[in-house]
């Protein structure tokens, strides 16, 4: 397998392994402050992250990478699962999985503006037909309107797209692994107070079946699915490995109707599949590599 393959290999698991995140949300956000989700959450995976990058004798990012280290962490640290939590406040899981669909061709521009990767007019056509599908999906089933929700998710796009894309970048120089838990790592001191604000009362009252919830978005959507993620990101480029995002609409519309029993209703599929059709075509389309 070349490099490019590898990365397509490596983004598919790692798409696999966030495809939970957004029913993970909607399941225990009854139980729990979207503020303590959304941080809470990165301070276990920061734990984590700290031992492992201890035990494994990590040296120190420089000056430049603390800077890109930050911007990463602002983004899927901080931003992602803020704003995502937030949104399953009010719209389903599997709306916001749709909505989501527009991540890849949003990793894709901002992939484009930090990498020497140019695709081509096709490729950028088939994004903006993608973003429209999107948009009107959100206008329907909104009652011709926005949620806040939908705010919130769009916001939460343009945030893990930042994130994704300088991530990417920096695993060239760091690897995978170490960018995600120097990420989490330099993040602690800033999200434990606000996290630890939003500690759940009666934590004994809370069913265990809820902490497994908080402990998969601690350990697999904000840690370990990283390291897949990142290596994919870096070994076959940021805007063509972004593509692999496809598929995580259908993986959380099911999630949605399997775990939390949201109905699957005819819309829903025909935009997933519209959506999918035009990321599917745009990741046919060339795209050149600067020199």
């Amino acid at each position: 397998m070349n490099n490019e393959s590898k990365g397509m290999f490596f983004g598919l698991l790692g798409v696999a392994s966030f495809g939970l995140t957004l029913p993970a949300i909607r399941y225990i956000i009854d139980f729990f402050d979207p503020i303590f989700i959304g941080l809470g959450r990165a301070v276990v995976a920061a734990v984590v992250a700290s031992l492992l990058l201890l035990f494994s004798r990590q040296t120190l990012p420089s000056k430049e990478q603390l800077k890109k280290l930050a911007v990463v962490a602002l983004g899927v640290v901080v931003g992602f699962p803020v704003l995502t939590s937030w949104a399953m406040q009010t719209v389903p899981a599997s709306h916001g999985g749709v909505v989501l669909g527009v991540l890849p061709l949003a990793t894709a521009i901002v992939g484009t503006i930090i990498s020497k990767e140019r695709p081509s007019i096709g490729f950028w056509m088939s994004a903006i037909v993608g973003s429209s599908i999107v948009i009107t999906y959100s206008f329907l089933m909104g009652a011709n309107s926005i949620h806040l929700g939908d705010i919130a998710l769009f916001g939460a796009v343009v945030c893990a797209a930042i994130g994704y894309s300088v991530g990417g970048e920096l695993s060239k120089q760091m690897g995978g692994w170490q960018v995600i838990c120097w990420t989490l790592v330099i993040s602690l001191p800033f999200i434990l107070l606000p996290a630890l604000s939003m500690w759940p009362e009666n934590i004994t009252n809370i069913p265990i079946n809820i902490w497994l919830g908080f402990l998969y978005l601690a350990l697999v959507s904000q840690l370990f699915g990283f390291f897949l993620w990142n290596k994919g990101l870096s070994l076959g480029g940021v805007v063509r490995v972004s593509q692999t995002q496809l598929v995580q609409p259908f993986i959380t519309i099911i999630a949605s109707t399997i775990l939390l029993n949201e109905s699957l209703d005819a819309m829903t599929i025909v935009f997933a599949i519209l959506i999918i059709s035009t990321v599917a075509i745009s990741k046919k389309m060339k795209i050149r590599v600067k020199s």
